[in-house]
């Protein structure tokens, strides 16, 4: 029997793994992924998760490719408006801080079981059994669900994930090169009819994330993203001749999507990260925020499998992070608000700030 359990191999699964590792707990990591991703995904860590990465070993090795200070440069109508320098954080690619982690957890004598898919759920006094789709049983103490939002632990557990979400994409988002395009500074490009185009130099790699107003067909439905539509919205809001965006690694939509799981412990069972809860991404407080989560479960697991491991020691980690997700998901929604509110108004998009705020208390 192992000490804990970890489903899903994220920036939460594997702090949390990490976490556990280091304090000389058994660990084991699955992911029903065959192997890790190479995108961008959430870019931006917050001073709080510094300070896990620090406790946990890996923030030299970010601090070798992230950077802390970046220049946010608006555009209107092509027009350049004003540079708004930040250092609220570290700006580096999802990708990598996982890989980061990764080789801690590899340090620890820990690797991510990937091709493990979860089926099955049962528990009872003495621990938890996960049945695999391949017919094998792993036996521990605790489990952690940290598998994203479309969470098999939190189905399995049959825990409702209230709130709402939409259909409709809001933003089209990806991975590209732009050959030519500075990489000083984070582009962001308004236009007095609405809409938009943000495109952040990824540290490390020759590659900018893009995010985007999706295209629209002659019935206001957005269009599926594409390289080619990327193209063509950045033709039409940048306005910037001679860039061609190529080399796509990472193409997707993104869509509203506001849940919270009505609870994040079932018995010896946890949610954490995406599982337990998503919002949306203004702010980018979503990884930061399951990182958070993971250093909460490992203090409050750490302390089960020292002790005698009581009801009261179990309960501390919902006590600690249903008010602090509560808060984020509200902040969040309202900064997201005002984000698309500026983005929908022709003439008001240079008035887009939401990365300066400040988190919620907690993140």
């Amino acid at each position: 029997m192992t000490d804990v359990l970890v489903t899903g191999s994220g920036p939460t699964g594997l702090t949390l793994a990490c976490d556990l590792a280091l304090r000389g707990f058994a660990v084991r990591l699955i992911d029903r992924r065959t192997e890790p991703h190479h995108e961008s995904r959430g870019k931006g860590l917050l001073p709080a998760s510094l300070d896990v990465f620090r406790r946990l070993g890996v923030l030299d090795t970010l601090s070798t490719t992230g950077i802390t200070r970046v220049t946010l440069r608006k555009y209107f109508d092509g027009e350049h408006i004003n540079d708004t320098p930040t250092d609220a954080g570290m700006l580096i690619g999802q990708w990598q801080i996982e890989a980061a982690l990764r080789d801690r957890l590899a340090g620890l004598g820990v690797r991510v079981e990937y091709g493990s898919e979860l089926t099955a759920i049962t528990q009872d006094a003495s621990g938890v059994r996960a049945e695999l789709a391949d017919g094998t049983v792993i036996a521990a103490r605790y489990l952690a669900g940290c598998d994203g939002g479309r969470s098999t632990t939190r189905r399995l557990l049959g825990i409702p994930f209230e709130g709402n979400g939409e259909e409709e994409p809001a933003m089209v988002i990806g991975d590209v090169r732009a050959p030519g395009l500075s990489r000083d500074v984070w582009h962001q490009w308004f236009t007095s009819e609405g809409g938009g185009i943000l495109l952040c130099p990824m540290p490390g790699t020759d590659s900018f994330q893009l995010q985007a107003s999706p295209e629209r067909d002659e019935r206001g439905e957005a269009l599926p993203p594409s390289l080619e539509g990327f193209q063509r919205i950045f033709d039409r809001h940048a306005r910037v001749p001679g860039i061609r965006l190529i080399d796509a690694t990472w193409i997707s939509a993104w869509r509203v999507n506001v849940r919270m799981a009505t609870r994040i412990r079932e018995g010896r069972v946890f949610l954490a990260g995406d599982a337990a809860h998503v919002q949306p991404i203004a702010g980018g407080l979503g990884m930061n925020t399951g990182i958070q989560d993971a250093a909460a479960l490992g203090r409050t697991l750490a302390a089960a499998l020292s002790g005698p491991g009581g009801e009261e020691v179990l309960d501390a980690y919902e006590a600690e992070r249903l008010p602090v997700v509560a808060d984020v998901l509200a902040d969040t929604a309202e900064r997201y608000e005002r984000v698309m509110e500026a983005v929908r108004t022709p003439g008001h998009g240079t008035e887009i700030g939401m990365n300066r705020a400040a988190p919620p208390a907690g993140v």
